[in-house]
């Protein structure tokens, strides 16, 4: 074999070899499942949240009324509500989800789902036959605080409020608030008790921590979508300050439901997880850094986790 013929043997070769990475790295990104399309768009991690607050507002009121199929068939309808509200919520921003990296891959922005009246037919059915339901087969009073709840996030908050203040997340935590109402009004309908009040508080207080800590580390898609976002408009070291003095009260708030009846279960995940979820704060404080946000974020997950599953595991021993 000449020179020629191997040096054009060799080229052959090598590019054979390049050509599967090269195919891979130009390759289009995999299209998410249908199960995770619909997951995104109704935001059912969301909604499984909302369900379980829901539950633990039923179950933090011992002696109640209330079967344990009306409580099971409230939650259900407490997630379906919140899941209309999730995909009215993205219906709404399509344009904003386009200008952030976060969101851009949601089905209304990269047209997996065509973004049109049908959905908003979808969405209006969920709700109605969400608070429907518990209206005829709990009671009126828990249907009223389901409705509220998906209301609160998919009209107030997402409609009226995200795009004109930046205290749109602090009435956006009444979405949380409803939900214990709802699961206390499943069996105590009526009735407000100063526990059940002091929950929603607590649902109330944790929202805005929790999202600020987003926005700070998510600032450049704030920004680009020209969300006014608390810790864009007051500036991250600022925002970062608000983040550690809203944690600070949602952390003493936490201890109102213990005064009120809740065990030592829930005192001590009250206490540790509180501690937690401060110190991550100070640490955002200290270094308002994308990365300690992110971790604050995280940790307000946590904390109210180690809440929720508190009240269940009380409740659960209770009998």
């Amino acid at each position: 074999m000449n020179d020629t013929s191997l040096a054009a043997t060799s080229a052959a070769a090598a590019a054979g070899a390049l050509a599967p990475a090269t195919a891979a790295r130009s390759a289009p990104r995999a299209q998410p499942s249908r199960t995770r399309l619909f997951l995104n768009l109704f935001k059912l991690r969301i909604g499984v949240t909302i369900g379980t607050t829901a539950l633990a507002g039923a179950l933090a009121v011992p002696g109640a009324g209330g079967s344990a199929w009306q409580v099971a068939l409230l939650v259900a309808c407490v997630v379906v509500a919140s899941s209309a509200g999730g995909a009215f919520n993205q219906y709404c921003e399509r344009d904003l989800d386009a200008l952030m990296g976060r969101t851009r891959g949601r089905p209304f922005v990269t047209g997996r789902l065509t973004h049109g009246p049908f959905w908003l037919v979808v969405i209006g059915a969920m709700l109605a036959m969400a608070v429907g339901v518990a209206a005829v087969a709990v009671n009126g009073h828990a249907a009223f605080y389901t409705f509220l709840g998906a209301f609160f996030y998919g009209v107030v908050y997402t409609v009226w409020l995200k795009r004109r203040t930046a205290w749109n997340v602090v009435v956006g935590g009444l979405a949380g608030s409803f939900a214990v109402l709802a699961g206390a009004a499943a069996v105590s309908p009526g009735e407000v008790s100063p526990l059940v009040a002091s929950l929603a508080w607590v649902l109330f207080l944790w929202t805005p921590p929790h999202f600020w800590s987003l926005a700070i580390a998510c600032q450049d898609d704030y920004r680009a979508a020209g969300t006014p976002m608390l810790p864009i408009v007051t500036g991250v070291a600022a925002g970062a300050r608000i983040v550690f003095a809203s944690t600070a009260l949602l952390v003493a708030s936490t201890l109102l439901p213990a005064a009120y009846g809740l065990g030592p279960l829930y005192t001590a995940c009250a206490v540790g997880g509180g501690a937690w979820f401060l110190w991550a704060a100070a640490r955002l404080r200290a270094s308002p850094t994308r990365a300690n946000a992110r971790k604050c974020f995280r940790v307000s997950l946590a904390q109210l986790s180690l809440l929720l599953a508190a009240i269940l595991v009380e409740a659960a021993l209770r009998g």
